[in-house]
């Protein structure tokens, strides 16, 4: 088992490389490795999970600790010795069935396969003192303690108060079953428990959504019969509700601008129950494939995928959809618990930027809407500019009136940071 764990150690250091290098995204990343190796046993996919996901979510604080006992500043390290640091001492904080002893030992014949033995003393010199003095560490910030830059903490604070903001903060680190939107064209939802549980599979009904289930216990979501059968569909509550929320009618014509992967565009025909048509379109071939890959699992005839640029004005549109569904780029502070590393790449000044990006769609967009119809405009994110300001500018400018708006909080909602605003078309302009 030994040897087996170091290969893991060493796989999730290939992915903390590539996460923190910028070339993909943690949870991206930790599902194409999970894919490729499949035939690792389940509690070393867990454990390469957990050291994947706990390294990245706790990166500042890791840091702020190596700091605190190597001479070498983090920025001047090479980033493999940067990040072999990181996971170990997250394995010391965190992992208390690994003895620290195996912890320290690993990581230096991590460090020599990798090339670095001349490193070897210096990696094991301040794990080993990390070790005998970790339980006297304390973190002197919010922002370290949380792993969150201080402006995400500092902007939590002003648009909700200490309290929720704390809780918001805390809710990172929840663990939560994954949830599932159940096909109801191919199955009823007891069956499907029915079915899950035949497969292994912990299952129970989730809060709110009738439509929803919670599913722990799995090894590997591809190997579900049931998910290969489209069955059932990943999606969070929270996202569940905004094709609720936009309550289409056997028969509509829908327009799903930002579609990718196709979650709420394939509910939206579901709730049409096989009648009319959702047109689900985005930016590049690429997401077009994902969204058409889904509509084959899900055997759905009322939906089609679209290339198309959502900036872009498309007059064979104009007025003719019932409901235009824009769930757009946003900064995804409200998915913290799922994307790990986002809130290391975001930043004030890009959130402008997608506000602005936010704006441009919605100028674009809402002529698609017939008069009486539905403009439902959804974010991930719990950044009031991007959520209420966007709907209160874009209400002064064009002819739509609120209907409703809904934000729900990660630690205070249980489900994912999410906002939607269900906006109507004036018969008369």
């Amino acid at each position: 088992m030994t040897d087996q764990r170091v290969n893991v150690r060493a796989l999730a250091l290939e992915l903390l490389l590539e996460i923190t290098s910028g070339r993909s995204f943690s949870h991206t990343a930790l599902g194409g490795a999970l894919e490729k190796h499949q035939y690792l046993d389940k509690q070393d996919r867990a454990f390469l999970t957990r050291l994947t996901e706990g390294t990245v979510e706790r990166m500042l604080e890791m840091d702020d600790i190596i700091g605190r006992y190597s001479r070498t500043p983090m920025n001047k390290m090479k980033p493999v010795i940067q990040n072999i640091l990181r996971m170990s001492v997250y394995q010391l904080r965190y992992m208390d069935r690994i003895p620290d002893a195996a912890v320290c030992n690993e990581a230096v014949k991590l460090a020599q396969r990798k090339g670095f033995g001349s490193l070897k003393g210096f990696v094991n010199g301040v794990l080993r003192t990390i070790a005998r003095e970790k339980d006297q560490i304390r973190p002197e910030s919010r922002s370290v303690e949380y792993s969150l830059p201080q402006w995400i903490v500092d902007q939590w604070t002003e648009e909700y108060g200490e309290e929720t903001a704390l809780r918001m903060m805390q809710s990172q680190y929840e663990e939560r079953p994954l949830s599932i939107r159940v096909n109801l064209q191919r199955i009823e939802k007891k069956q499907l428990m029915e079915r899950l549980r035949s497969e292994g599979v912990q299952v129970r009904e989730a809060d709110g959504v009738d439509c929803a289930l919670t599913i722990s216990g799995y090894d590997h979501l591809r190997a579900l019969p049931s998910f290969r059968e489209g069955l059932f569909y990943i999606q969070d509550v929270s996202s569940m509700r905004a094709a609720l929320m936009a309550d289409p009618k056997p028969g509509d014509y829908c327009i799903d601008v930002c579609a990718a992967p196709g979650g709420k565009s394939l509910h939206l025909a579901e709730l049409m129950k096989g009648s009319g048509m959702v047109e689900a379109r985005d930016l590049t071939d690429y997401k077009v494939g994902l969204i058409e890959e889904n509509i084959r699992r899900s055997g759905a005839g009322n939906i089609r995928a679209v290339r198309m640029d959502a900036t872009v004005p498309d007059e064979r549109s104009i007025e003719r959809a019932d409901v235009v569904l824009a769930d757009l780029p946003c900064s995804g502070l409200g998915v913290l618990g799922r994307k790990r590393d986002l809130k290391y790449r975001m930043s004030r000044e890009q959130q402008e930027e997608l506000t602005a990006l936010q704006r441009r769609i919605l100028g674009t967009v809402w002529q698609y809407v017939k008069p009486g119809g539905t403009l439902l405009y959804s974010t991930c994110t719990v950044h009031r500019e991007e959520n209420e300001g966007n709907v209160r500018w874009f209400l002064a400018r064009y002819p739509f009136f609120l209907k409703e708006q809904m934000q729900m909080l990660p630690g205070v909602d249980s489900c994912d940071g999410f906002y939607v605003a269900k906006m109507e078309r004036k018969i008369h302009d």
